[in-house]
């Protein structure tokens, strides 16, 4: 680990807020069209050269933001590069955004959204009702858009007008949030560009690079129908050692730094120049079992894997957080404490072991590397201690996809889950945790069909339940975030950073 000088002043970034643009075209020849990320009509001469650096830690591993699973996709495009029907702000309320209005039926199967005039595409086309209706049908009929099941309750889409029409063919209490994200991007029909690679959205910023395994760079887009973005140029810089990330601040090569380090958060605090900003997180770091495969068939092996981990001391190693217990952190609908529920009782683990018959288990963790290694090395001497020898496997996160995610290859797995509201996961036996309940599934769709957000909120609490004494995961805590931000930035968002980041609001003052 790099040692910082905390007592530094850091070098001031004045420098580093004026640059010199450099417009950066990416050619690609597609079906016989030239494509460029800054299209002719699309581009515009900014009236200013702000440029802000920001430091992030999980990369993409490609720009798809149709299939590729992975919130660091949401994180960066949705809100700057794509835009939604909806939109929603760091309190959670959901706002009108390529839709000027909606209305929702008595019933509640049938959604009305007014596409709003003007809207523009980086390319310099006009959005249509066309592309709206293309866009959510590809979701809806595609089992492997990511959002698919977000649309499960969708019968017609259909074009009326400047109007788009939903017609369900039951309710669903969380249609319009899912219309927020993924489910809802509205994407160019007649575009042409290879999406892994690019993007051609009609958000307030513009992909103008992607220097992969280094950084994304955008560019406000001059064209945008709303109020135009306050800088010129945004550069998240991505970084898999946090001790970089840190020593980037106190340099001046950031501006900007998200999800700072706990246990760094000292070296930032007697720098000059910037805020450290606690922000809330729905970020949920668990404890994987691959319920689908033995040992974790027997839930008495799960829950010894629960009552051998102290998450008090966990988080005061990890250095933030609190204790969770279930599926569902604090400020998701559906929330309760349930850290009574397999709670630390490392005696009672291993006698559970021993009635399981594996007094002596061997196990291994596999977490994407840019987790460092605190975690682990707290849960492997938890674990030792009630005979089960933990061996980590760190490995790059576009392995971790492949291996963990989709092929199911594992024993136990670390992963921030960010989302809001993803409690859909644990009624999904498909889902890399294997966990697969027909009571849970039931209640989780009685929850989004309900007609009032109480009652959705009953179903979702009672299935939450179930999950945790079922011991399907161990949900170690949840975070809260720390971000540095020089204090000539303004409206960068601190709430919920690793999930959305809407640069609308940014700006750059001296």
């Amino acid at each position: 680990m790099t040692a910082v000088d905390s007592t530094q002043e850091p070098r001031r970034r004045r420098t580093g807020l004026i640059v010199t643009i450099i417009v950066v075209v990416v050619v690609l020849i597609a079906g016989g069209v030239t494509w460029g990320v800054l299209a002719a009509n699309g581009s515009g001469s900014s009236s200013d050269d702000t440029s802000v650096a920001v430091g992030l830690r999980l990369e993409p591993t490609n720009l798809d933001i149709v299939e590729t699973s992975g919130i660091a996709l949401d994180q960066v495009l949705i809100d700057n590069v794509y835009e939604a029907l909806l939109s929603r702000d760091d309190t959670g309320t959901i706002t009108d955004a390529i839709a000027s209005s909606h209305k929702v039926s008595k019933d509640g199967l049938t959604y009305t959204f007014t596409i709003r005039d003007g809207v523009k595409f980086h390319d310099g086309k006009t959005l249509k009702p066309s592309d709206v209706v293309w866009s959510l049908e590809r979701i809806k009929d595609d089992d492997k858009a990511n959002a698919h099941l977000e649309l499960a309750a969708v019968d017609t889409i259909k074009a009326d007008g400047q109007d788009v029409v939903l017609t369900l063919s039951e309710p669903s209490s969380t249609l319009l949030w899912s219309l927020t994200g993924r489910a809802g991007v509205v994407l160019e029909k007649a575009a042409t560009n290879d999406i892994q690679t690019t993007a051609n959205g009609t958000g307030p910023y513009r992909l103008t690079s992607w220097k992969q395994g280094d950084s994304i760079t955008l560019s406000r887009f001059d064209d945008y129908w709303g109020d135009k973005a306050g800088v010129a140029k945004v550069v998240f810089q991505y970084f898999t050692d946090s001790s970089a990330e840190v020593n980037a601040v106190l340099s001046g090569d950031l501006q900007v730094a998200t999800g700072v380090d706990p246990t760094l958060i000292d070296q930032l605090k007697s720098a000059k120049g910037y805020d450290l900003v606690k922000g809330k997180t729905t970020d949920k770091f668990t404890l994987a079992f691959n319920n689908a495969k033995a040992p974790f068939t027997d839930i008495r092996v799960r829950q010894a894997i629960r009552q051998a981990i102290d998450p008090k001391a966990l988080i005061a190693s990890f250095g933030a957080g609190v204790p969770l217990g279930g599926p569902i952190p604090e400020g998701d609908p559906g929330y309760e404490d349930l850290t009574d529920i397999d709670s630390y009782n490392p005696e009672n683990a291993k006698k559970l072991l021993a009635e399981a018959g594996v007094p002596n288990l061997a196990l291994t963790v596999t977490i994407a590397s840019f987790y460092g290694t605190t975690i682990t090395d707290v849960l492997t001497s938890e674990l030792k201690d009630v005979g089960i020898t933990l061996t980590v496997k760190p490995v790059e996160f576009a392995t971790w996809l492949s291996d963990v995610y989709t092929a199911h290859d594992y024993d136990l797995s670390i992963v921030d889950h960010a989302e809001s509201r993803d409690f859909g996961s644990w009624a999904n036996p498909k889902y890399y945790f294997g966990y697969d309940n027909p009571q849970v599934q039931k209640l989780y769709q009685e929850s989004q069909t309900a007609t009032s957000e109480s009652e959705a909120a009953d179903k979702l609490k009672a299935a939450a339940k179930i999950v945790s004494e079922d011991a399907a995961a161990e949900w170690l805590f949840t975070s809260t975030s720390t971000t540095a931000v020089d204090d000539t930035v303004k409206g960068f968002p601190t709430d919920f950073t690793s999930a959305r980041l809407n640069l609308k609001k940014l700006a750059v003052t001296e």
